[in-house]
């Protein structure tokens, strides 16, 4: 099994802070620091950047950093088989969803619980970047993100939604109570859209790029429930999957307007970290997306 030592450098890494890391492991920073001297001293190498507080890694402490991640992931997917060959799989497994999906990836859950019910699921809100970034360090078990975000070499992707957006109209707008409206219409309403870094966004802005327009939100957030309230309160309109809506309901003060000239439509699905053999729980998430997709 890993060593205490690696476990307390991927914690550090997480945390970037030797108290903050410290009480992640349940130790003093006294310890936490004296395991990771003694790590060093093992290896003949400095590993952490020396400092006040803590400042980064030195390359040797990236690499370092990186085995421990890898180590890590197998003893992971090593406990999972076993429980396989037990009673059923069992464990924690690590989701990480772009805001706009958290409420479909419930599809994605329950899927998953009807075919491993004893698997304990962990499900993180992420913009796009961190998702992949997580995937990619072994610091999660998959991701929900959009196709376009998922080319890179070492991954692996299933399709499972195809989302449609739309309009989403306050009661003070002048969009309230529309049968359609056209994207150029919509870029001149007030807007409440999620921040710059979201891909949702990205995507949204690319469709305003093609039609030569560049709206600008009055409102911003990286919340979708903080979007439906700004325009529940009838003073905005926003944009966003038509998914997100059929799960959870349409709130009061809201109207919903299909979006048309373009018609357009994303993908979604599930991102993995590309390694042969997967581990149990890839294997799990990528049999469940599978027969969801196929759904």
């Amino acid at each position: 099994m890993l060593s205490r030592k690696y476990r307390y450098l991927i914690a550090l890494a997480q945390e970037r802070h030797f108290g903050r890391a410290a009480a992640s492991c349940h130790v003093s920073p006294s310890t936490l620091s004296a395991a990771i001297r003694d790590l060093e001293a093992e290896l003949g190498v400095a590993v952490v950047e020396r400092g006040q507080a803590f400042s980064g890694f030195t390359s040797e402490g990236l690499a370092v950093l990186d085995y421990a991640r890898r180590m890590a992931a197998v003893e992971s997917d090593f406990r999972l088989h076993l429980t396989q060959l037990g009673a059923g799989l069992s464990g924690r497994l690590r989701l990480g969803v772009i805001p706009t999906a958290l409420t479909v990836v419930a599809a994605l859950s329950a899927e998953l619980a009807r075919q491993h019910p004893q698997l304990t699921l962990e499900i993180l809100s992420l913009n796009t970047e961190a998702i992949l970034r997580r995937v990619q360090s072994f610091e999660v078990d998959g991701g929900i993100v959009y196709t376009e975000s998922s080319h890179a070499a070492d991954l692996e992707f299933v399709p499972i939604w195809h989302e449609r957006h739309v309009l989403i109209a306050g009661a003070r707008t002048p969009a309230w109570g529309l049968k359609t409206i056209t994207w150029a219409e919509a870029g001149q309403l007030p807007l409440c859209l999620l921040t710059p870094d979201m891909q949702n966004r990205k995507t949204i802005n690319r469709v305003f790029d093609g039609l030569g327009l560049c709206p600008q939100p009055g409102v911003e957030t990286n919340s979708i429930v903080s979007m439906l309230a700004h325009v529940a309160s009838g003073s905005w309109c926003s944009i966003l999957p038509r998914s997100v809506l059929d799960n959870i309901g349409t709130p009061q003060g809201v109207d919903v307007v299909p979006l048309e000239q373009p018609m357009v439509s994303w993908q979604t699905g599930l991102v993995t970290l590309a390694r042969r053999p997967r581990p149990v729980a890839v294997e799990a998430l990528i049999a469940a997306a599978k027969q969801l997709g196929a759904s």
